[in-house]
């Protein structure tokens, strides 16, 4: 099987870890891109020829480059990038602060973009790469409580859907995961993120709340068997643009486009009265 070398944000735990422990096991280089290099130090004193580790925020998207060349330097190329790093802030609209969506939008859509752009030129050159997307179920549906990781969950689908298209003529592949509940330790106390519960909400948001603070440990996911589905797409001939994740996210989403559907074809006709009368539709390249 050919050697590839990714760069895997937040590998310190979760599926950044799982990824970057089931990549090496298969016999793949690894960047650890962490903001506490410690947290990966077993890795690189397992594999000290396979792994490197680079101390690296997400959000900091002037280090993205860098991190792309000294993974060029040590490695000598640059084969899967997997933009993994994230978190999730729980609490209604009116609860989230400006500056926790921005901070999310900055982890999940400005940070991610960042780092593919610097390293298109380097997969562009050889006519190959995968760039992997960790998105979530919260990407393609979205429900109260979750307003501002659902909005740069589906800002980075967007993106990453556009991205594909344009970059598939040079052989890179994008694809975008979609995981439900996987025990990666995203619902741990020092992890999730809870806005102050406002009289008006309380009573509404209670339930998810209670839900998603005392779900740690306990999700039906694997990470393991994750990562090892996602590297096995990456060594292979086909990647799916997009991927859910556990029977949770195949049936959610499953559902999220059934219901999509249903509700174009009720309002197809009103919608329809929107144009002018006898145009047709313009042929478009898309």
């Amino acid at each position: 099987m050919t050697t590839l070398t990714w760069i895997i944000t937040g590998a310190s735990r979760g599926f950044g870890r799982a990824l970057a422990e089931s990549a090496l096991a298969a016999g793949d280089h690894v960047v650890a891109a962490v903001r506490r290099p410690d947290s990966v130090a077993d890795l690189a004193a397992k594999y000290p020829d396979d792994v490197l580790i680079a101390n690296f925020d997400a959000r900091d998207i002037a280090s993205a480059a860098s991190l792309v060349r000294a993974t060029l330097d040590r490695f000598g190329q640059l084969d899967v990038l997997v933009n993994n790093a994230g978190r999730a802030v729980v609490g209604a609209v009116e609860e989230v602060s400006d500056a926790q969506l921005r901070e999310l939008m900055e982890l999940h859509l400005f940070g991610p973009a960042a780092l593919v752009r610097a390293a298109l030129p380097a997969m562009r050159t050889r006519g190959a790469g995968t760039i992997v997307q960790m998105s979530s179920q919260g990407g393609r549906m979205s429900f109260p409580g979750v307003s501002a990781y659902s909005a740069s969950k589906f800002a980075l689908e967007g993106w990453s859907e556009a991205l594909a298209g344009e970059v598939a003529p040079f052989g890179i592949r994008v694809m975008i995961v979609e995981p439900s509940r996987f025990r990666t330790e995203f619902n741990a106390t020092d992890v999730l993120e809870f806005t102050e519960a406002s009289e008006t909400y309380r009573d509404l948001l209670a339930a998810v709340r209670t839900d998603m603070a005392g779900t740690d440990g306990r999700q039906e996911g694997d990470p393991t068997r994750a990562a090892e589905i996602i590297v096995s797409l990456a060594h292979g001939d086909e990647v799916p643009l997009r991927l859910p994740l556990g029977r949770e996210a195949v049936e959610r989403i499953s559902g999220v486009y059934r219901r999509g559907l249903d509700e174009v074809e009720r309002w197809a006709e009103t919608a329809r009265g929107a144009d002018f009368d006898g145009v047709t539709a313009s042929a478009r390249p898309i």
